[in-house]
């Protein structure tokens, strides 16, 4: 008996709608793009190099905004975020910037950019993380569950620092550091706040939102909780917005680079070294 043919299994489901996102990143840039967090981080970035003792000179850069990345480094070699990263070869620098929260697959990405590093050529990425926003996200998760009982999604979940610095290893990156800038914005209000993450480009693209127009009661309920809750203290009727930006470092793989030490190999143990000298 012939059987039926099949349709073979699909994929696991996307998280991110990737032509939403792109048609908020283009809405940004009609209505006039946010840049304050972009320029937070090239200062970031443009100080962690000036305490390397290194010329950078072959540069590839991956970010979503070309347009503000590339004034600050003229020479570099700019391409957008795209499943596949059109860098060049024998790089000594590769940065991706502000991008790589929204990736699918971000260790895919920090592969490519590694492939595209000379021997001990540097990767830097620059992206937003897990406390972002956490004010919005509690006070929208309130709001919704009081007037509807449910709750749909909202914001992209952002990976943690203690798991993020795991995907340069990974990539197969060496000596990975991971630390953060946590920033304290302050808005006049909710809507204040909602008009800035749209001129970000950082508004909802999750596949599974919601696709109808929320009830207007779900955000007056969460306008006022966020006042009452996230008050800014330095100015009184304002609130405050965290965004949480993450900087991930590796270095290409080389024979001649420093190696950390095996666990277990120091020579001296930490209660000695820490015991006070006899003058």
């Amino acid at each position: 008996m012939n059987s039926a043919p099949q349709s073979p299994p699909s994929g696991p489901r996307q998280l991110v709608d990737t032509h939403a996102l792109q048609l908020h990143r283009d809405r940004a840039r009609r209505i006039g793009l946010a840049e304050p967090l972009h320029r937070i981080a090239i200062d970031e970035v443009q100080d962690r190099l000036a305490e390397i003792n290194r010329a950078f000179t072959q540069i590839g850069i991956v970010t979503p905004w070309p347009e503000i990345w590339s004034d600050s480094f003229p020479s570099a070699h700019v391409t957008r975020d795209s499943d596949l990263l059109d860098l060049p070869g024998n790089l000594d620098l590769v940065l991706h910037v502000m991008g790589l929260h929204w990736a699918e697959d971000p260790v895919g990405q920090i592969v490519q950019s590694a492939r595209a590093l000379r021997p001990d050529g540097l990767f830097i990425a620059v992206l937003l993380g897990g406390e972002t926003l956490h004010e919005l996200r509690d006070v929208l998760t309130r709001a919704e569950i009081e007037v509807t009982g449910g709750l749909s999604p909202r914001l992209l979940p952002m990976g943690e620092i203690r798991d993020l610095g795991g995907l340069l290893g990974r990539a197969g990156l060496a000596l990975p550091v991971t630390d953060h800038l946590p920033l304290r914005l302050s808005y006049r209000d909710l809507s204040h706040l909602a008009a800035d993450l749209r001129a970000m480009g950082e508004t909802n693209a999750l596949t599974d939102r919601l696709r109808r127009p929320s009830r207007r009661e779900i955000f007056a309920r969460a306008g006022a909780d966020y006042a009452a809750r996230h008050p800014d203290p330095a100015n009184p009727g304002r609130i405050v917005a965290t965004f949480d930006m993450i900087f991930m470092t590796g270095w290409a793989p080389d024979p001649d680079q420093q190696k950390p030490l095996r666990p277990g190999s120091a020579k001296v143990s930490l209660a000695d070294a820490l015991k006070p000298r006899t003058p």
